[in-house]
């Protein structure tokens, strides 16, 4: 059991009187993430491969947070994990070297559940290299992909497959490891988008057998910095757009120019916070963990384990305040037999407000939701929401509490009285 006050005592910007709801697009840090970042800028500001004493203290630091992201997503490697600048920069920039080993005619899969940044990347590869673009739909009912699509769109023998862990506008997580076992079946490699998945429950590459997986630190409460897992033996064959004096290996063959390394200090932070997270409060998930995990990969499992299972508690209260409100409709599921399926981020529409004048009038009360599109172009598209304003975005995570969201509730109940 998460103990609430303790968590939020590692936030400095909880204890301004803002509830914030607005965590799919960026969560608070967490104080360790200060503290890195401010630690690095003071004593180990330096660039990389120098020969004197703070850029070898700066070198530390980073190969300290690439060790830490290698085993909070339980990568085989140290060397497959990339930082960069974020997700959508990441993509684009190995969407490119993909390209290099893909030939005219061949076919690329996405879904419209996804964020942009896992679309536009492999569209615009498709159209400078002759590639064809196989859509994948979703049910606008329940916000779930359709799987029957999915494999029909396997049966086409795509070279590469670009699908979310869990979806940023809907909440939906999807079966990702049966996903992917179907991708490889078809020869096909696999691209999945964590970005929305990572601050709320554990993720395991190799379990996944994934190719190529990405995620933003300022997600689960770091900073501005975008990791991307990939297979060493596809990140070593793969060519690399790059300066010529860079190193020919990865990481660093991935990593143009120099590094916001203030920035990956602070992902190192925040991964001591859930490493904390996970020795404080993941005794009573423990025994899920499997066996074969110790250490530091074990605690980071235990920590979003346990997170996973508050936010439960957090996706169904959120929906039921929700559906108690007139006007309402809530885009996703909201069947609470299904809530191992989705996150708990939850769009929906108030009749009658347009999503910006709800957004608006939630801040007046001090809590901050995101309206629009949120990236996820595909979905408002397909849901028939784009011209109207887009969805109303409310995305607890671990740090938010039963009350803020019974606060959020009240200040929607006011709203829709409203004439």
């Amino acid at each position: 059991m998460l103990d609430l006050t303790a968590i939020r005592g590692q936030f400095p910007a909880l204890e301004r009187e803002v509830i914030f709801l607005d965590n799919p697009g960026g969560t608070q840090v967490a104080r360790s993430t200060v503290d890195r970042i401010a630690q690095y800028l003071v004593e180990f500001n330096a660039n990389h491969g120098g020969e004197f004493e703070t850029s070898r203290r700066s070198d530390a630091v980073i190969d300290q947070a690439r060790q830490s992201m290698a085993e909070f997503l339980n990568a085989h490697r140290v060397e497959e994990i990339i930082f960069g600048a974020n997700m959508t920069s990441l993509t684009f920039q190995i969407s490119r070297s993909l390209g290099k080993i893909f030939s005219p005619g061949d076919t690329l899969v996405v879904t419209r559940l996804d964020h942009d940044a896992n679309i536009s990347p492999w569209v615009q590869l498709a159209e400078d290299r002759g590639l064809t673009i196989r859509w994948v739909d979703f049910h606008p009912e329940d916000g779930t992909l359709n799987l029957e699509d999915f494999e029909q769109a396997l049966s086409e023998h795509p070279r590469l497959v670009a699908f979310g862990y869990a979806s940023n506008a809907l909440g939906t997580v999807n079966p990702v490891a049966e996903m992917v076992e179907k991708a490889h079946q078809a020869g096909a490699l696999t691209y999945i988008d964590a970005v929305q998945y990572a601050p709320h429950g554990p993720i395991d590459v190799q379990s996944l057998d994934v190719d190529f997986l990405v995620c933003s630190a300022y997600k689960f409460f770091g900073p501005h910095v975008g990791v991307l897992y990939g297979k060493m033996a596809l990140l070593e064959s793969l060519p690399a757009y790059k300066v010529r004096p860079a190193s020919e290996n990865p990481p660093g063959k991935f990593e143009t120019g120099t590094g916001n390394f203030e920035g990956i200090a602070g992902v190192a932070g925040a991964l001591e916070y859930l490493e904390w997270v996970g020795k404080t409060f993941g005794s009573e998930v423990d025994e899920s963990i499997p066996s074969h995990l110790s250490g530091r990969r074990r605690s980071f499992k235990k920590a979003m384990t346990a997170i996973r299972s508050y936010e439960y508690t957090l996706s169904r209260a959120l929906l039921d305040i929700l559906e108690e409100i007139p006007g309402i409709t809530i885009y996703g599921i909201t069947n609470r037999r299904q809530l191992e399926q989705r996150v708990p981020t939850v769009s929906f529409t108030l009749k009658g407000k347009h999503p910006q004048e709800i957004a608006r009038w939630l801040d007046r009360q001090h809590i901050q939701v995101w309206n629009g599109n949120f990236y996820a172009l595909a979905v408002t598209q397909r849901l028939g929401l784009e011209d109207s304003g887009g969805l109303v975005r409310v995305g607890p995570v671990h740090y938010n509490t039963l009350e803020e969201l019974e606060r959020l509730g009240s200040a929607l109940w006011e709203m829709a009285k409203k004439v």
